[in-house]
């Protein structure tokens, strides 16, 4: 007796091949479109920083302060009428990643987390909203999604990955090949004026002296929670969730 065959896309052994790659990755972008539309998420404010900080750390205090941060931003945000606005999204790890997603979970809001499954096996933090855990296969479409959604970026110190999504952010802003501001907070001038010599790169013509004005550092929850405040856009239109658009040249 013959068998039925099996759907395509019912078939595992070709949706792991390489011939089926493109799949995969179409399946990046639009299941967490489907999850986010359906939690209403309108756009979000994007923690970075780094997995190896400790609350009770040399650097503790970083992880305190974007916990109260995240927590100050989604009580804000809880009373903003709509959509679901400025949620609190991070990488879904540990350290600055586990403190922006606590905070905004102390608060009563929903929080994302866009996690990436790697070789030494990182695991999301237990204060994800469970509905908005994801978990990407492809380093590249994780960081569309945290730049596709984004209104707000706050950079804690950290290392490689950090400075991978600040770097591609101000490059984005710089080209402007996103059509919208994106507010890029840098926290903690001290770290970051000893490990990115900004300056350096006006002096040698690597950068314009107006590109200074593509970010702000803060040292405080205070400053930092009111500048967000005062740069956020409240209402922008209807559509959720609020897809970034590629800046197209008119010709």
């Amino acid at each position: 007796m013959t068998s039925s065959p099996v759907a395509a896309y019912h078939n595992e052994n070709f949706l792991d091949s390489d011939d089926a790659r493109p799949i995969r990755i179409l399946a990046e972008y639009l299941e967490p479109l489907y999850r986010l539309s359906d939690e209403r998420v309108h756009d979000t404010v994007v923690f970075f920083g780094s997995a190896r900080l400790t609350e009770n750390g040399p650097m503790g205090r970083y992880y305190k302060e974007a916990q109260e941060l995240a927590k100050q931003l989604t009580e804000w945000s809880l009373t903003l009428v709509g959509d679901r606005r400025f949620v609190i999204c991070s990488g879904g790890g540990g350290g600055i990643m586990e403190a922006a997603n606590r905070g905004a979970a102390e608060a009563g809001g929903r929080t994302i987390g866009f996690n990436i499954g790697l070789p030494h096996e990182q695991r999301p933090n237990s204060y994800i909203t469970p509905s908005l855990n994801f978990e990407f296969h492809y380093f590249f479409m994780r960081k569309l999604w945290f730049q596709h959604l984004a209104r707000a970026l706050v950079v804690f110190p950290g290392g490689f990955g950090t400075l991978d999504e600040l770097l591609e952010t101000l490059t984005l802003a710089q080209t402007r090949k996103i059509d919208r501001d994106i507010v890029i907070l840098l926290y903690g001038s001290e770290y970051w004026k000893e490990i990115l010599n900004f300056d350096a790169l006006v002096k040698h013509g690597m950068i314009a002296a107006k590109d200074l004005k593509l970010f702000k550092m803060v040292d405080d929850v205070p400053a930092a929670f009111e500048y967000l405040k005062t740069k956020l856009p409240i209402h922008n239109g209807a559509d959720t969730p609020c897809i970034a658009k590629s800046k197209v040249s008119g010709t």
